[in-house]
């Protein structure tokens, strides 16, 4: 019998292989090269094409990383190896400017792909760099710039041609999905649950960036510019972090049926694109609300497929580099798409909703004085604005001494968030609450 032919060799000239340089060996980093090596045979097989990492560059070149990184030529500066012999820049180095930047820009302006999970890179320079790599011809790769190792930047602009998206949002730093799980979970305050989380390495030293909403901000930016074909605009996003969260509005949404995450939101509206990160209570029955620990979860509403929700690690060196190896073979296999679905020129500017046009239902936690009236003055300053209760619950626990004020939770219907602000800015000057109010979205599912 004739020896069987590979799939390489049926009429088709193997291509030559890919050279790969890797800006960044860090968690993500290293993790990135030990995939390709294990997978090096597989993926040749798969795809005809070799990837082969040829340069590396790192602030440290003696950092013990649990692989020998003397096979490849090693650059101190990531600018040089952008520039390079290599056909693909893979840039792991993280900021939006400084080093980052400039290796970015030298490879797409020397004709080199590239691949990168910065979403804050891309946040603010997307636009000029996806019309750079459009200019020379190459590819730019982000999948692992938003939610880890979850596919979520391939299905918006793949996956999902005949439909028309109305909403994206979900669930995308998974530090603060912790921090609420764990308070939720263990009955523990925010300080305890943010103390954890730094200790086992979820969040950092300055954890601000995560907590304040910015780094959800920045994946946002990118997913709305994917679902709905719009420029992209960081500074047009609405941000509210959960410091604030109590465990007190963590028991009470309990209580309501509801469970709080940090979501980053995206929809259509007849005035705009609406954007905004915030707390917000889900349905506890609700697929996202499902979702625990330092996971992460996209959901996209569409008119075909109606609800799609992708749910997965969002961060960690294996899911993160599994993200980028994926944008590597799709360049290794030659794809060339416009990295945000359309040319940027084609890409319309965002035209921005107000905030105050969102509709929905809110809860509001007030720190009210026992004094005579004082319901009566807060239920006028809702009705006042047409604004109907569908719930009030005062939150003194049993055996509680008479505090000087009383916890009280008022459940709204649907209603603009412009008239709740203008009512509880009323009840404010009247002088019946002893602290600023508390105010948490309810998004409907």
């Amino acid at each position: 019998m004739g020896q069987k032919a590979s799939p390489l060799s049926i009429g088709i000239a193997p291509m030559q292989p890919l050279r790969v340089g890797i800006a960044g060996l860090g968690t993500v980093g290293a993790a990135v090269l030990k995939l390709l090596d294990r997978q090096a045979a597989a993926l040749a097989l798969r795809y005809g094409r070799k990837i082969v990492v040829t340069g590396v560059s790192a602030k440290e070149s003696r950092k013990e990383r649990g692989l020998d990184v003397s096979r490849f030529a090693w650059f101190d500066d990531p600018a040089e190896l952008a520039a390079a012999d290599i056909d693909l820049f893979v840039e792991l180095i993280g900021g939006a400017a400084g080093t980052a930047l400039t290796a970015v820009e030298r490879a797409l302006s020397t004709g080199k792909s590239v691949v990168t999970a910065n979403k804050a890179l891309l946040a603010r320079h997307g636009m000029r760099l996806a019309e750079l790599a459009e200019t020379k011809g190459v590819a730019l790769g982000f999948e692992a710039s938003v939610a880890g190792g979850i596919p979520i930047i391939k299905t918006l602009r793949e996956a999902l041609p005949g439909n028309s998206l109305s909403r994206v949002y979900g669930i995308l730093n998974g530090t603060c999905n912790y921090i609420l799980s764990r308070m939720e979970i263990e009955h523990l305050s925010f300080a305890e649950c943010l103390a954890e989380a730094q200790r086992l390495g979820y969040a950092e030293a300055d954890p601000s960036f995560d907590i304040g909403g910015e780094d959800t901000a920045h994946k946002l930016a990118i997913l709305t510019s994917l679902a709905f074909g719009t420029r992209i605009d960081p500074d047009a996003i609405a941000i509210e972090g959960i410091k604030d969260i109590s465990l007190a509005d963590i028991e009470a949404a309990s209580e309501l049926g509801y469970r709080i995450k940090l979501l980053g939101v995206a929809e259509r509206t007849s005035a705009g694109i609406e954007q905004r990160v915030h707390p917000t209570m889900v349905p506890r029955s609700s697929a996202i609300a499902q979702v625990m620990g330092v996971t992460n979860a996209v959901t996209i509403d569409a008119d075909a497929v109606h609800e799609l929700t992708l749910s997965g690690p969002g961060a960690g060196g294996l899911a993160t580099a599994s993200s980028v190896v994926a944008d590597i073979v799709d360049i290794a296999k030659g794809a060339r798409l416009p990295p945000f679905g359309l040319p940027v020129a084609a890409l319309a500017p965002l035209e921005q909703a107000p905030l105050q046009m969102h509709e929905g239902g809110y809860y509001i936690r007030l720190s009210v004085y026992d004094r005579p009236g004082a319901a009566a003055a807060i239920a006028m300053r809702m009705a006042e604005r047409s604004i109907s209760l569908e719930s009030i619950m005062q939150r003194r626990r049993p055996g509680e001494r008479k505090p000087a004020a009383v916890p009280v939770v008022l459940i709204t219907h649907a209603t603009y968030e412009k008239l709740i602000r203008e009512a509880l800015a009323a009840v404010m000057a009247d002088g019946f609450v002893a602290e600023p109010p508390q105010l948490i979205r309810i998004e409907r599912e």
